[in-house]
């Protein structure tokens, strides 16, 4: 076969470039993507073409092209080398005119790649021939910086600071220093806060590194933060002001909460606008929490969330997230505590068969304020079980002689309330329904009802109304019993309550 003949029809257009000798026509196809590596009939390829044709500018482009030529997934030899910290290939490359920032299909480079493996050497040695420091690499768009600091590589990192931004930001916002707080990188952290870094950038959603800290445990970070400038009362939230505390609270983490207790302004603890720390510890179930801040003097009332929690106080926020148990220990702390109770909160403890809570409450409180009594006889389905706690815990038993109370509810629970109170002189209108309820059969009256009430009745029910609820409180004992299973439980009941009296 004639092996010296060249068939027009086998020569590639990079090698009919490399024997006209163009260099800029050559390297505009190897731009394009066009092959130097095709043979013709001879087996020629382009570098023997220029070669042949005495081009030595052709000759470098194709020996540039050989160098810098991409595995399917972009990477380069010099990529591939820095990777694996071979640090005289990675030399002799860059002597062969290797492009030192070459990017991969997915936004690597050799600098990142050996900053990224912990090449300490490698990384040197590309920095010092000119790598791009400050390029944005990968989908999360982090710099050579951001991922040194997120490995730990101090060295490292000791070797960028002097040459990369400080202040370059991620996809999210996110600086170096912020990285470093998330991912508790003390030593980074250091150096970077002693490079200058700002200790107090925000993300785009107004996270600052102490916030990411104090949230991930990081106590060494926390204090370092602290010591150096951090401000914990910078609003890290565009949808409530949330602080650092906040954080610390929500994720339990005792040691830095104590910390941000002493450094955060009081102005979250009670005014309006702000949002306590209790309501993010009562969120995540975290009592430990909400005992240390009550301890500490913050409110057990705090503030009035509904617009930013949409919550009202925290006793709300630990009654809704009560499961299984009759109270969560975040109720019993903030009860213990002084937690004012709204009507939801005194409905909560009344309208259900059990009676725990209500006897929490009715050991740290008075019985419920006059206006608050619309609650309970809104619920007299349940009568049978708050009506027996409330009346020894010093209610005023006249205060339920309301027309609903005697219409609605049971035969055995209207039994047992007229035993509080002379029923020889209820309004006309009250005995005109307990009359009506008679003929109707509704209501089973005790026969002592038909008369007019004993002189020693009449005398327990004044030193009851003389004691007052306090007195009646520090003296009887409440018991949780339900109410109402038979006529005499309940005149046993009855009278070994009005036996004190």
């Amino acid at each position: 076969m004639d092996f010296t003949e060249c068939y027009g029809d086998t020569m590639s257009s990079v090698a009919a470039a490399a024997r006209s000798g163009c260099r800029r026509r050559l390297r505009r196809l190897i731009q394009r993507g066009y092959s130097v590596d095709c043979r013709d009939n001879r087996g020629w390829k382009a570098l023997h073409e220029a070669a042949a044709a005495g081009s030595k500018g052709c000759v470098q482009e194709i020996l540039f092209a050989y160098v810098n030529s991409l595995t399917h997934e972009g990477e380069s030899a010099c990529y591939l080398a820095a990777q694996r910290g071979h640090l005289e290939v990675v030399r002799f490359l860059l002597r062969a005119h290797a492009d030192i920032n070459q990017l991969t299909n997915d936004l690597s480079c050799p600098l990142y790649e050996a900053v990224n493996n912990g090449h300490t050497d490698v990384v040197e040695l590309l920095v010092s021939e000119g790598a791009e420091v400050n390029r944005m690499h990968t989908e999360s768009c982090w710099t050579c910086l951001h991922q040194a600091v997120y490995k730990g590589h101090s060295v490292i990192v000791h070797i960028l600071v002097n040459k990369c931004n400080l202040e370059a930001v991620d996809d999210h916002g996110i600086t170096p220093l912020f990285v470093a707080a998330q991912y508790g990188q003390r030593e980074c952290l250091e150096i970077l806060v002693n490079a200058g870094a700002n200790v107090n950038t925000q993300a785009a959603d107004l996270a600052t590194p102490l916030l990411i800290a104090s949230q991930e445990g990081h106590q060494g970070c926390v204090d370092f933060l602290l010591d150096h400038g951090a401000d914990p009362n910078l609003a890290c939230s565009h949808e409530w002001p949330q602080f650092p505390i906040h954080a610390a609270a929500e994720f339990g983490h005792i040691g830095i909460l104590r910390r941000l207790i002493a450094d955060t302004d009081r102005a979250c603890d009670r005014d309006e606008g702000m949002v306590s720390p209790l309501y993010m510890a009562i969120h995540s179930n975290q009592s430990h929490i909400v005992k240390i801040l009550l301890r500490e003097g913050y409110s057990p009332d705090a503030q009035d969330c509904s617009h930013t929690l949409g919550i009202h106080s925290p006793l709300s926020l630990a009654l809704c997230h009560t499961s299984e148990k009759p109270y969560s220990e975040s109720v019993k702390l903030l009860i213990a505590a002084g937690a004012s109770l709204s009507e939801e909160d005194w409905m909560y403890a009344l309208a259900t068969d059990e009676t725990d809570l209500l006897q929490l409450i009715l050991e740290h409180r008075w019985i419920p304020r006059p206006e608050l009594l619309c609650v309970a006889l809104n619920q007299i389905h349940f009568a049978g079980c708050w009506l027996p706690l409330l009346l020894k815990a010093g209610l005023e038993p006249s205060l339920l002689l309301q027309p609903h109370m005697l219409e609605e509810a049971d035969s055995e629970v209207l039994n047992y309330l007229l035993e509080f109170v002379n029923w020889s002189t209820v309004a006309p209108l009250l005995k005109h329904i307990l009359d009506h309820r008679r003929v109707e059969k509704t209501w089973d009256p005790r026969p002592c009802f038909d008369s007019i009430p004993c002189l020693s009745h009449i005398c327990r029910l004044q030193v009851r109304t003389l004691l007052g609820p306090d007195l009646l409180m520090r003296t009887i004992k409440i018991s949780p019993k339900r109410f109402g299973l038979c006529t005499d439980e309940l005149c046993n009941e009855n009278k070994s309550l009005l036996a004190v009296f």
